[in-house]
């Protein structure tokens, strides 16, 4: 037998490295792996990642800490599909936490994602690609990016993926990037809209509502809104609406309809197809609060158009958004009153609510939600606007007081949209007189001092629209308005500045009111604006007018001229010219102040102070003249008392009566109420005790709080003149001879004619110094003074022409001139044209009576040294 060899084994090649199985418990381990060449180890560590980055958020963390996404966004474009694929998968589940998709944006690694999209990759990088996309469309810049790549185009061709869950992904990035106005249109443009309709049977209802979100977005585009409309959208909105299976859909599906309700094409369609009736009572019948939110939504949406308002009133929408005001949800009645508010611009509608609807709002705005109370008073502000009934019927309804109570709200809407409604009401006298009761003029004063410029614009012209009469503008004074108010002028806001001239405009036509607003300084505020061609406004320069013509001391102060409508009451003085920047005191400033070297203030006054009385009048005593106060002078307190607030000319009074008399002074004889000199004492206390008997209800209440108040003297003299004139020269027919009659009067009283050559001669300063000291006083009443000069003269004048009713203005001049002026129709012979007035001035000194044309020579010299 021959010898057994043994076979020998052949050794393996030097360069081949024998296979390692290596078992690793380490993350770093499996994220060094990513480095590896081989695909078997590279696919193998991106699944334990993905295993690992599953498990929660701070595994995400650590591995975006060990560098795993830079290796991976490497390896999601490796050719090898296993790896491309689980690589893609890790991205996607990482891409969940806010700081990766920060460092995904910033390695850019979305084009790589998006080119996973194509139709060749497998559904698994599909739905993780996509799952990555949807959590990166959550921020602008990622969503610009997506765009900028025609990622969108992708996205919508997976809607039609057989796996839900790409379809999912798909339908939420799209729906993410709806949010942008630039990828609604896109979206429309590639013909999304049926894809996302056949969505909606879908057996997962997470994709039904995406679906429902993403279709609710591109509804916000017109565009969109027609490829809804060619599609039969409503249909299937409608079908999703009437189907209680799906109410968890409801809410989305009703905002789709709210966006296409604003075409009127859609609610034709809906009218139509009786589609718009289901909609109303569907929400009119939900339990649901948002369902119902989101139809009243709807109709707010849809009634800014004309023709829509029209359709939702032939469906009665009224009668379900008042039904809607009844629910408990506060939500659904701010939803409900914002879109009555939109309806109000419906006159039929408005008539609806006036019916129905207004009590309901009244109730409202007491309630604690201070949305509610903005959105009540908002409706109601449109409903009362341009619409007396419906003013009326928020007065009935018990709205003033809750209006009124609602000026001291903590919210600025609330007061400045209840301050609306008080402005429309307050067109009606009625309506505001009831406010006036319920204290209104003392609650805008909490509101005038809010920092808020919308409040204080409304608060400023409610004063204005309220401020009507007497009795209103001393309430409001009384309660410290008036400052505040003044406070507004300085406003840089236009319309706050604006109205607050109104409201003072208004405020001012009266005495006491005008008087106080020059205390607070609004007069030289009023010219600080109007010099400014910036700050000026309509009713800057009505503003200063008026209170110069309620106070016509300051007007012929600083304007030295009153006018023939410029009535002079008792009170006024004539202080003399100040500086532009001094103030003028007030008459009992000036009167308590001590003798002194300035110019005498010449003082018109014949009232005499009256105590307070506990009942009025009888019409018979009220008619009674107290001693020594002309019976016009009582006429026009009593004009003021009733809020007159402009006065006529005396010159158009005239021509009321055929007797040329003012209505004032025809109305009683002035010769009658001269109290009788000739009567013996007992006689006169006879008639005392007459009086006490027949007047028993007449209480003089002893003076209180009074005991400090001061009055001006009263002007015996001046009375005496006056009544003197009413005998004398209202019986003259003709008004040239009543003017010629009063001059010479004027001019007997204070020292008779002086030639111009003599005026140096005529002592009227000593005259007037001695009655200073006389009087212990620097005001002198006017018919004190016996030797007067041309100012004294012009103002006694103007002073008894105004209570005899003759039309006539005073003009001051320099260095002690002044004069008046009368219109008097022109007879002379050598005129063609009868009864055309011209202007005369009248001669008080040289001769008195004598009357010199306007611009004439003469007049010149008469009104020049």
């Amino acid at each position: 037998m021959g010898k057994k060899v043994k076979k020998e084994v052949q050794a393996p090649s030097k360069d081949v490295f024998d296979s390692l199985a290596i078992e690793s418990k380490n993350a770093e381990t499996a994220v060094l792996m990513l480095q590896s060449p081989e695909e078997e180890v590279l696919a193998k560590a991106c699944d334990a990642l993905y295993r690992f980055a599953r498990k929660g958020d701070e595994n995400k963390l650590k591995l975006l800490g060990l560098g795993a996404l830079e290796s991976l966004s490497k390896l999601i474009s490796h050719e090898d599909k296993i790896v491309r694929r689980n690589a893609t998968m890790v991205c996607g589940i990482m891409a969940a936490n806010n700081d990766v998709r920060k460092l995904i944006q910033k390695l850019d690694i979305l084009p790589s994602l998006i080119a996973r999209l194509a139709p060749e990759e497998e559904v698994v990088i599909h739905e993780f690609a996509t799952l990555c996309l949807a959590h990166m469309a959550v921020e602008y810049t990622s969503k610009a990016r997506i765009f900028e790549l025609n990622g969108l185009e992708n996205l919508i061709r997976l809607l039609g993926s057989p796996d839900p869950d790409v379809k999912k992904n798909s339908v939420e990035c799209i729906y993410l990037l709806a949010q942008d106005f630039q990828s609604r249109c896109a979206i429309c443009e590639h013909n999304a809209v049926p894809a996302l309709l056949e969505l909606l049977t879908s057996d997962y209802p997470l994709i039904q509502l995406l679906s429902l979100k993403a279709l609710c977005s591109i509804s916000c585009e017109a565009e969109c809104r027609l490829a809804l409309k060619d599609n039969q959208a409503l249909d299937h909105l409608i079908k999703i609406l009437e189907a209680k299976e799906l109410n968890d859909l409801h809410v989305e599906a009703l905002l789709i309809i709210a966006n296409c309700l604003e075409d009127v094409d859609a609610v034709q369609l809906l009218l139509q197809s009786g589609g718009l009736r289901k909609i109303l009572t569907f929400a009119e019948m939900s339990p649901l609060p948002d369902i119902q939110r989101n139809a009243a939504k709807a109709i707010t949406k849809s009634a800014h158009s004309a023709e829509n308002r029209k359709f939702f009133h032939e469906q009665d929408a009224e009668k379900t958004l008042v039904n809607l005001l009844l629910t408990e949800n506060d939500g659904v009645k701010v939803a409900a009153l914002q879109a009555i508010s939109v309806m109000c611009a419906n006159a039929a509608s408005k008539d609806v609510f006036n019916k129905h609807g207004i009590p309901q709002m009244i109730n409202l705005l007491s309630k604690d939600s201070a949305d509610v109370r903005e959105a009540a008073t908002f409706a109601l502000a449109n409903l009362t606007a341009d619409c007396p009934i419906n003013a009326s019927a928020v007065a009935e309804a018990d709205g003033i007081e809750a209006l009124i109570n609602l000026m001291s709200d903590k919210k600025d809407e609330v007061i400045s949209n209840a301050c609306t409604v008080l402005i429309s009401m307050a067109t009606q006298e009625s309506l505001r007189l009831i406010m006036l009761a319920h204290g209104v003029m003392q609650a805008v004063v909490v509101p005038l001092q809010s920092p808020n410029n919308l409040v204080l614009s409304k608060v400023a012209l409610t004063v204005a629209a309220l401020a009507c009469n007497v009795d209103a503008r001393t309430e409001f004074r009384n309660a410290g308005g008036l400052a505040h108010l003044v406070k507004l002028l300085h406003s840089n806001h236009d319309e706050v500045r604006r109205n607050a001239c109104w409201a003072i405009a208004v405020c001012a036509n009266d005495d006491l009111t005008a008087a106080e607003l020059y205390r607070l300084g609004a007069f030289n505020i009023l010219q600080e604006i109007n010099l400014s061609t910036r700050r000026q406004n309509t009713f800057s320069k009505l503003a200063e007018n008026k209170m110069l013509d309620n106070n016509l001391s300051l007007k012929y102060n600083q304007k030295g001229y009153l006018s023939y409508s410029n009535l002079i009451n008792d009170g006024f003085y004539d202080h003399g010219q100040i500086k532009p920047e001094a103030k003028l005191p007030s008459l009992e400033e000036l009167s308590k102040q001590e003798l002194n070297q300035n110019r005498a203030v010449i003082l018109v006054n014949t009232q005499f102070p009256e105590p307070a009385v506990s009942s009025p009048l009888p019409l018979e005593e009220k008619s009674e003249p107290n001693p020594g106060r002309s019976p016009s002078s009582q006429s026009r307190s009593a004009s003021r008392e009733k809020g007159s607030i402009n006065a006529q000319s005396p010159v158009d009074e005239k021509q009321d009566t055929h007797t040329g008399r003012s209505p004032s002074l025809s109305r009683s004889g002035l010769k009658d109420r001269t109290p009788s000199k000739g009567k013996s004492k007992a006689k006169k206390e006879e008639e005392k005790t007459k009086e006490e008997d027949e007047v028993p209800q007449i209480q003089i209440q002893e003076p209180s709080a009074d005991k400090t108040q001061w009055f001006p003297p009263c002007d015996q003299e001046l009375n005496d003149y006056i009544s003197e004139a009413s005998k004398t020269i209202l019986p003259l027919p003709h008004l040239k001879e009543q003017v010629v009659a009063l001059a010479q009067l004027v001019a007997a009283k204070m020292g008779g004619s002086i030639e111009r050559s003599q005026l140096h001669d005529f002592s009227w300063e000593l005259h007037i110094g001695e009655l200073k000291y006389e009087l212990k006083c620097n005001v002198i009443p006017i018919g004190k003074i016996k030797k007067g000069i041309f100012y004294h003269r012009a103002l006694l004048f103007k002073a008894i022409a105004d209570r005899l009713g003759i039309g006539c203005c005073l003009i001051r001049a320099d260095y002690g001139r002044a004069w008046n002026e009368v219109k008097l129709l022109d007879v002379s012979p050598q005129k063609g044209t009868r009864g055309q007035p011209e202007t005369f001035i009248v001669d008080l000194m040289h001769q008195p009576g004598h009357l010199m044309k306007h611009g004439s020579a003469e007049a010149d010299n008469y009104q020049h040294i």
